[in-house]
């Protein structure tokens, strides 16, 4: 008999976080409970323009984070003020399902943030009104897997949380259920 490994947060959704979104909102169906579909994350090298390296070793750090192959983002049209052309690299872009995707947020909350300098919480701000959460961090070095030595220079980077949620307050409490440390504010 062999077992599949289920990540703890799988674990955790199926068996609590899913009774408890029935209970605060009160769906008549199981299949109603939002749940996370992927995250996105994406990573933008405005210094790519002159020097290709600073891509690849975006591309390199991507990688090692997620677990997962990043692939380079290309630039749509020219522009000229910034000495950008078509299809040029200029960022590196992931995108996480499954047991990838539960194990980049448990390694996120509780290794990544509480390494954040001055971190109070994430703002609440960051909903689209469809249900999906964007956040920013401005130091790729808060993740575990980022060698600071071998670093040549300091990079953020977007993480947008897609559900199956309706309304931003079914993600809200989502999200918090997962545990993301959002912000205390009284509204």
């Amino acid at each position: 008999m062999t077992t599949t490994y289920v990540p703890r947060l799988k674990q955790d959704y199926d068996s609590k976080f899913k009774a408890a979104m029935i209970e605060k909102f009160g769906y008549k169906n199981v299949m109603q409970v939002p749940k996370l579909v992927k995250i996105c994350l994406n990573q933008g090298v405005g210094a790519a323009v002159s020097d290709k390296k600073i891509v690849d070793q975006a591309l390199l750090e991507m990688t090692a984070i997620c677990g997962q192959k990043a692939v380079p983002t290309k630039s749509k049209k020219d522009i000229s003020n910034f000495k950008l052309r078509k299809n040029i690299p200029i960022g590196a872009r992931v995108t996480l399902r499954g047991v990838k995707m539960y194990e980049f947020l448990d390694r996120l909350i509780s290794v990544s943030l509480p390494r954040v300098r001055d971190f109070a919480g994430l703002n609440e701000k960051g909903f689209d009104g469809r249900g999906n959460y964007t956040m920013g961090i401005t130091e790729q070095i808060i993740f575990p897997e980022i060698v600071i030595e071998k670093v040549s220079r300091i990079n953020g980077m977007d993480i947008t949380f897609v559900t199956t949620a309706a309304t931003d307050e079914e993600c809200l409490s989502l999200l918090k259920e997962f545990g993301l440390p959002f912000k205390n504010q009284n509204k």
